[in-house]
């Protein structure tokens, strides 16, 4: 893959520009680091051991949105591993707002279920319902709900699952720069109000300007919620104010570029690019869609989202059965048209049939 990578990194498709100051070194590493990232072997590396599987449990997820498609697909998954587990799952959708979030929450804690999901929120926001929550011996399992995974005391979390948001923002940047040969005009979509999204998007900025040749021209801060009415008309504006000199994106979550597509088809741009963009999460089916057609969106940088729905599960039945948490943290992995295999999604080989095997005892 690394030769592969170094082709890709040639400029041309992506649209790059000559830079004077340049980054030779860091163009280095970008191009190494992406060429490692977008290697196929995904084979499982998370745990083989664990609880058996502790009967009738009852999860509730809350959402922060279902409208964002990592939240949605973490959902699905843990719908899926509660049936090969045994247990019960119930959604609740917090409509992206905190009004809404807190009462989703606060009913998810008078439902009284063995334990809780936070959905793509910050729990802070929800610090009543959680108190409440952790009086009632309810465990609380994060789903990017604090930037690090792993155990948080402070908020309570059993453990939080996600990549490490370190790596997910510095792979995206040096796409970018690599994919740019260190000479790019870039925007950044993102959404401030997420605390992990705002923590991704300054790890971010803080890459690309690792590189003198990488010019930020803006920083969108859009609401998710709001995504899918405000993005075109800020594309629209975008291109009107820098033409020709924005030819790569990054946005830390992929939905930015299904609502991006429409206003750059109808300014002519071509699907391949320029820009050239990116997607530092979620890697939900829509992405992959337009990844594998060349339709406005050339990488993205997805969750391993099915995998992460199960091991939900598998870390609250942890919890249940009174051991600590797993542990385990998805490798950063990047997918393009050319290692995607035409697949919709992306998770590591083997992750049923390991949790499945656990569960068995």
């Amino acid at each position: 893959m690394l030769a592969a990578a170094a082709a890709g990194c040639g400029g041309g498709t992506g649209g790059s520009r000559p830079s004077a100051a340049g980054c030779p070194a860091v163009l280095q590493e970008a191009r190494a680091s992406v060429g490692k990232a977008e290697s196929t072997d995904t084979s499982w590396t998370g745990p083989t051991t664990g609880p058996a599987a502790v009967p009738g449990k009852s999860i509730v997820y809350v959402a922060q949105t279902m409208t964002n498609p990592g939240v949605a697909g973490v959902a699905r998954g843990l719908q899926q591993a509660a049936q090969a587990i045994g247990w019960q799952v119930r959604v609740i959708d917090g409509e992206g707002s905190p009004a809404g979030i807190q009462a989703a929450v606060s009913q998810a804690v008078t439902l009284r279920p063995s334990g809780i999901v936070i959905g793509g929120f910050d729990p802070r926001l929800t610090s009543q319902q959680v108190a409440r929550a952790r009086a009632a011996d309810i465990p609380l399992i994060g789903w990017h709900a604090v930037d690090t995974p792993g155990p948080s005391a402070d908020p309570p979390l059993f453990t939080n699952i996600t990549t490490r948001v370190q790596d997910v923002a510095r792979i995206s940047a040096d796409w970018v720069i690599a994919r740019s040969d260190g000479g790019a005009g870039a925007v950044l979509f993102t959404d401030d109000s997420i605390p992990f999204a705002r923590t991704k998007a300054d790890l971010i900025k803080r890459r690309l300007a690792a590189c003198p040749g990488v010019e930020l021209l803006a920083y969108e801060n859009i609401p998710i919620p709001d995504a899918s009415r405000r993005t075109p008309q800020e594309v629209s504006s975008l291109l009107s104010r820098f033409g020709n000199r924005w030819t790569h994106s990054v946005a830390v979550n992929d939905l930015y570029f299904a609502d991006a597509a429409p206003a750059l088809r109808a300014a002519g741009r071509p699907g391949g690019g320029p820009p050239a963009n990116i997607g530092a999460g979620d890697g939900d089916p829509s992405a992959f869609q337009r990844i594998n057609s060349r339709q406005y969106q050339a990488a993205t940088v997805p969750e391993p989202l099915t995998q992460q729905g199960w091991q939900i599960a598998d870390e609250f039945n942890r919890a249940f059965a009174g051991r600590p948490a797993s542990g385990y943290v998805a490798p950063v992995h990047v997918v393009t048209a050319d290692n995607s295999g035409g697949t919709t999604s992306w998770d590591p080989e083997g992750f049923r049939e390991a949790y499945e095997k656990i569960w068995r005892g």
